[in-house]
């Protein structure tokens, strides 16, 4: 089974090589230096980057450099510059094509602030975890510095933290909605998602000599116009986003005579319902969809929501239109999405001459995220979860695109063979979602003309292929590798997926797990978990016990690490004790907890700045959706993940009294916190020591 390709890509080792002398590089070279050993004059393209250059496919810069190698450019690495001056970017010299610009694996704000807005005193992606090595904002702060620089040369802007801050989005760290990245930036092009098909497509333009202001037209690219082009349909958002269904659009969406199933959640619930497609219908290759402005956004919560609803209906690939939206004068136009590589192609990508490796300028410093993934092997992209908090889909997109099992299993031989210190074990297997290898929508049609937002919310849609079949496969043939002695399944796990297959449950269990599963209910009350789009907590409840029966058959002590949101939208006090009830019940007592952090352009984040639920048609009206924002109220909901901690007595107690909750104070085993002083440091009640209870404190990325 592969990817199959929507018509129209180009495929990407289609393009004539730019130097055909050129060959691949041990590593991309750093410094002039390295420069005049490969008897480089100068590079065609230098990519800055806020991480540590490490020559991996889990590493953008990497993964970008390559194929730009690969397609005959000469590329070299700006890593982690002083952005205090524009010196640094000058030290490769000019590139004869542009710069291209990311702030690395990581959003910088991100990486930079935790969810309570507090500096992190370590940076994964530094050699050594330094903190402090790369600017807020480093997109715009590094493309400003490459104008400096070198004024008159294009600069291209990517990366996960351009891809969500593409369109007006709220800015949780300045309580603000901020412009799009692109004009703040003054960058010429943004390139959101992975980005493979759309930086070939603009190096060999460039490179033919065609001006940067006329590449325009890329899908999975943003720029800057001053005006609708004449031979383009212009829609107004607020023709679309009437009182309806979520998906029961007018044109100019109609595409094919296919019924969809789509989701709306309803006052009483969620249910499915069946819309059918109009038959009336634009071009919709020349349609544009105009968003309310930035300054209208900006100044109005429910303008915000509208908008945050309509740019994420523009994200299927088989069907988005363009969109357009308003900054001052000019506007930033969006190009639909990127067509999703084929297998083919991403085995392409994955097979390139990687060192796998951090640069040698590095010496024997310590990068933690390198040490972290380094024996780790991704499977595939994308994801269909649609999780409200989660950026995954808004950057990589809902289309999974899986690799060849030829290809994984090379890597993993590759990994065997030329890693220093190899000791046999690959400590991940997996992608943004582990299980969700080669999993897609039965239809190439119903997926080319379907809008949900989730494919697995409220339900697993009955299109869905849910067969885990080819992991299972794959799994087997990976365990039988000379040399491999033991493969872990790190990344995050769709459970409700994984109970459509209890096999693959029985060969997970029996073989992939270390002792300790993480995965993530995110809550148990429906509330949150709506306005999460998450399963119930009963998918969890029925893993939960295939778990434990297929560890118990196997003769293995094993246990699910289970992480959790506070202070969602959607979350109540009343939510939170019940969360933490249900804890207790079940002996869970989390070390690392976390308050939820609303990342640019997420639809969670639309409702906690807007107080409106995007999943639903927006009005005057319409739902809304209350949020936990002040300070004291997010510290109670994470004190009440740990109910445990003695520290969290008092405010608790205090808490639950003013709740009319007194009854959960005391020292039996139906309360949940106990009663009288805690000076003392002893506990009023005992819970059973039990490792596989205590959360791990490693930092995941993916979680589902």
């Amino acid at each position: 089974m592969t990817t199959i390709p929507i018509p129209g890509a180009r495929p990407l080792n289609s393009w004539p090589k730019h130097r055909p002398e050129l060959t691949a590089s041990q590593q991309l070279p750093m410094s002039r230096v390295e420069m005049d050993a490969l008897g480089w004059d100068c590079c065609d393209i230098i990519i800055v980057t806020g991480d540590a250059y490490i020559d991996h496919p889990s590493f953008g810069m990497a993964v970008i450099g390559r194929i730009l190698e690969a397609q005959g450019f000469r590329v070299g690495i700006i890593s982690q510059p002083d952005w205090k001056s524009a010196d640094p970017f000058r030290q490769l010299g000019k590139p004869n094509l542009f710069f291209g610009v990311t702030s690395g694996n990581m959003d910088s704000m991100v990486n930079h602030y935790t969810s309570e807005r507090r500096i992190r005193s370590d940076d994964a992606y530094t050699p050594n975890g330094v903190a402090g090595k790369r600017p807020d904002r480093a997109v715009t702060v590094y493309a400003q510095r490459c104008r400096e620089a070198f004024k008159g040369v294009p600069v291209v802007i990517g990366s996960i933290e351009a891809s969500l801050r593409r369109i007006a989005h709220y800015d949780y760290w300045s309580d603000n909605v901020r412009r799009s990245v692109l004009p703040d930036s003054k960058a010429d092009i943004l390139v959101y998602g992975n980005g493979e098909r759309q930086i070939i497509e603009i190096a060999h333009r460039l490179a033919s000599g065609e001006q940067i202001t006329a590449i325009g037209d890329i899908r999975g690219t943003a720029v800057m116009r001053r005006e609708v082009p004449p031979d383009w349909s212009e829609v107004d958002s607020s023709e679309i986003d009437t009182p309806g269904k979520l998906i029961a659009h007018p044109n100019p969406y109609a595409m094919s005579d296919v019924a969809c199933p789509t989701t709306e959640i309803e006052e009483s619930g969620a249910n499915e319902v069946t819309i059918p497609i109009s038959h009336i219908r634009l071009d919709r290759s020349k349609t544009v969809i105009r968003l309310p402005s930035f300054e209208a956004v900006k100044g109005d919560p429910v303008l915000y929501a509208h908008a945050s609803r309509l740019m994420h209906l523009e994200t299927n690939p088989g069907n988005a239109r363009a969109i357009v939206q308003k900054h001052g004068e000019r506007d930033v136009w969006i190009n639909p999405p990127a067509i999703p590589l084929t297998t083919n192609e991403i085995d392409s990508i994955f097979d390139l001459p990687y060192s796998r490796t951090p640069h040698s300028s590095y010496g024997s410093m310590h990068i933690p995220a390198y040490e972290m993934i380094k024996n780790s092997v991704n499977i595939m992209r994308g994801c269909f979860g649609g999780c409200t908090f989660c950026s995954i889909t808004e950057h990589e997109g809902r289309i999974i695109q899986s690799r060849s099992e030829n290809s994984i299993l090379t890597e993993i031989e590759n990994i065997r063979d030329k890693t220093p210190g190899f000791a046999g074990t690959i400590s991940d297997l997996g992608g943004p979602t582990a299980n969700m290898y080669r999993l897609a929508c039965k239809s190439r049609e119903i997926e080319a003309a379907c809008r949900k937002p989730s494919c697995v919310f409220p339900g697993i849609c009955k299109n869905l292929n849910t067969d885990h079949a080819p992991l299972i496969r794959l799994y087997r043939k990976a365990r039988a590798l000379p040399g491999i002695k033991r493969i872990f399944i790190a990344s995050g796990l769709r459970y409700d997926l994984a109970v459509e297959s209890p096999e693959y449950i029985e060969e997970l269990v029996t073989h992939h797990v270390g002792g300790y599963l993480k995965i993530a209910p995110e809550h148990t009350e429906d509330g949150p978990l709506n306005k999460m789009m998450k399963p119930g907590i009963g998918s969890f409840d029925r893993f939960k016990k295939m778990f434990d029966r297929y560890s118990k058959k196997a003769g293995k002590k094993q246990f699910l690490i289970p992480y959790f949101i506070a202070a969602h939208p959607g979350t109540s006090d009343e939510d939170m004790v019940n969360l933490a009830l249900w804890l207790k019940r079940n002996d869970f007592r989390p070390d690392q907890v976390q308050a939820f952090l609303p990342s640019p352009m997420s639809t969670a984040s639309a409702m906690y700045h807007s107080g409106r639920n995007p999943l639903r048609k927006i009005s005057r009206s319409s739902e809304q959706v209350f949020t936990p924002k002040r300070k004291k109220q997010r510290e109670l909901h994470k004190a009440l993940l740990r109910y445990h901690d003695p520290a969290n007595w008092p405010l608790l107690r205090d808490m639950l009294k003013k709740m009319g909750r007194s009854n959960l104070i005391g020292n039996g085993p139906d309360h949940l916190i106990p009663a009288g002083s805690d000076r003392s440091g002893r506990p009023a009640f005992k819970h059973a020591e039990n490792p596989g209870r205590r959360q791990n404190r490693r930092r995941t990325r993916g979680r589902k």
